[in-house]
């Protein structure tokens, strides 16, 4: 398609912009964004659900609630000291990117047909659904009944990381 690669190039500019910047409310912001095109590329791909979710937490909550707390610190603390990167990283994540780079050649082509989910697993649900969960719409299906411990999971995540926060941002006086 036309927006992927500009879509991946601008995921790369705001990911390296992010780590090179050298103020906090800086970097969120561009983690936000960064967020944002995350989204772009969930609901290019078709996943819109997860991009919903991207765009509403990444983008959105996780961005004022990090903005949040760095305005309720002292101005001195949002500076970003560095320290020098350890020799086994420098080594490691290039040669980990290189592993799942090789390992990605043998996953199958993106809308296969003929890929083992698309043969396999999809027609099952697409056959089964009404019958295993008595509801007519397969994508609530797939949604609510088989992922539903894995979307109280995310639920919990989301509730704990908001409890976080509130303690977080919480005034000293009380």
């Amino acid at each position: 398609m036309i927006f992927e690669l500009p879509l991946l190039l601008l995921l790369v500019m705001t990911a390296a912009g992010a780590i090179l910047v050298k103020d906090l409310v800086s970097a969120v912001f561009i983690l936000g964004s960064y967020s944002f095109a995350l989204a772009l590329v969930w609901a290019l791909v078709g996943a819109v659900d997860v991009a919903f979710v991207e765009a509403v937490v990444g983008a959105g909550l996780a961005t004022v609630f990090f903005l949040l707390t760095l305005f309720r610190t002292d101005g001195k603390d949002t500076r970003i000291r560095r320290l020098p990167v350890p020799i086994v990283a420098l080594i490691g994540l290039p040669l980990l990117a290189l592993l799942m780079l090789y390992g990605a050649g043998d996953l199958p082509v993106f809308e296969d047909p003929t890929a083992p989910a698309s043969t396999h697993i999809s027609p099952e649900y697409l056959e089964k659904s009404v019958d295993l969960t008595r509801t007519p719409n397969v994508v609530t299906t797939l949604l609510m009944d088989n992922r539903a411990m894995a979307t109280l999971v995310e639920a919990i995540d989301i509730f704990t990381a908001g409890i976080a926060c509130a303690l977080l941002l919480r005034s000293r006086n009380q």
